[in-house]
């Protein structure tokens, strides 16, 4: 892996990362998924603009245009759209927690459905990224835990797991700002159906909601989404997902500097071992491909 890899990996793991907390003053101020809907509307067309900009196409390949439509359904209507609504009612610092359970996620799925072997580094990896989520859960198993949004992130983070799967065939034949662009309008619809089934839009109109809505429209976002893809296609999916485990770390710092959620000794023994877990089996993937 070269230092290129190395700087878009940690780039991608940080705007990756504070998205949650931005999240979480957004929908202080505005429905979630109305807020995610503008935000992939306005981050689309950045991007599609940018796009055509630099002499890219939307005249994509077969394979792109069903990566582009599934990912965007999946991980920007789906996965993100649970999140949004769960953040009303738990911590940023929970919910990047839980998504960061994702690259455990996708090698389990990998082992059950795609017949990918695990090491015995692997299924160490698996237990103690569980066990990590239990830790945390459990120290945080309170009166105020709202179980149902901790429910709702998880099944969020089971279509992001789907949506991983598919990155390969989007990334794959150029035209990455574009596929980028595409995938957010393809969210952008989405979220428009659910927002006009089941909710009625409102907004509060605030500075650290235009700050943090600009942020996460550029940033987590568009700039982050298209690295992910950069990152993919230099290095490979299996070895991209490595930087997932430093999502725990960084998402629960940011929750703290700029939200001030507190984060007890368990939560940060849980984070650790988490992260430990994640890097374990992306280890353990690395050596069997």
């Amino acid at each position: 892996m070269d230092m290129r890899a190395i700087a878009l990996g940690l780039a991608f793991a940080l705007m990756w990362s504070s998205a949650f907390t931005s999240a979480r003053i957004i929908v202080t101020d505005a429905t979630p998924l109305f807020a995610l809907s503008v935000r992939y509307l306005v981050s689309g067309l950045i991007g599609i603009a940018i796009a055509r900009a630099l002499g890219q196409s939307w005249h994509l390949t077969k394979p792109q245009w069903r990566a582009t439509i599934a990912f965007g359904i999946l991980q920007n209507a789906v996965y993100l759209g649970l999140f949004f609504v769960a953040m009303q009612t738990i911590e940023a610092s929970l919910a990047a927690i839980i998504a960061s359970t994702m690259p455990l996620m996708v090698a389990l799925a990998a082992w059950a459905f795609m017949g990918d072997r695990l090491s015995p580094l692997g299924i160490i990896g698996l237990i103690a990224g569980l066990a990590g989520v239990a830790l945390i859960m459990g120290a945080r198993l309170t009166d105020d835990l709202d179980l149902v949004g901790v429910a709702i992130c998880f099944v969020g983070v089971l279509a992001l797991t789907i949506a991983t799967l598919t990155v390969r065939s989007a990334s794959a034949g150029g035209n990455l700002l574009m596929v980028v662009g595409l995938q957010m309008l393809v969210g952008c619809a989405a979220l428009t159906i659910a927002t006009l089934l089941f909710e009625t839009p409102q907004v509060t109109l605030s500075w650290p909601l235009a700050l943090a809505f600009t942020y996460t429209c550029l940033l987590p976002g568009l700039t982050a989404t298209w690295v992910w893809f950069k990152l993919v296609g230099r290095i490979g999916a299996t070895r991209a997902a490595t930087f997932h485990f430093l999502n725990p770390f960084f998402g629960v710092v940011i929750a703290a500097l700029l939200l001030g959620e507190e984060l007890g000794p368990r939560d940060i023994l849980g984070v650790c071992v988490i992260a430990a877990g994640i890097l374990a089996v992306q280890i353990s993937r690395q050596r069997s491909v």
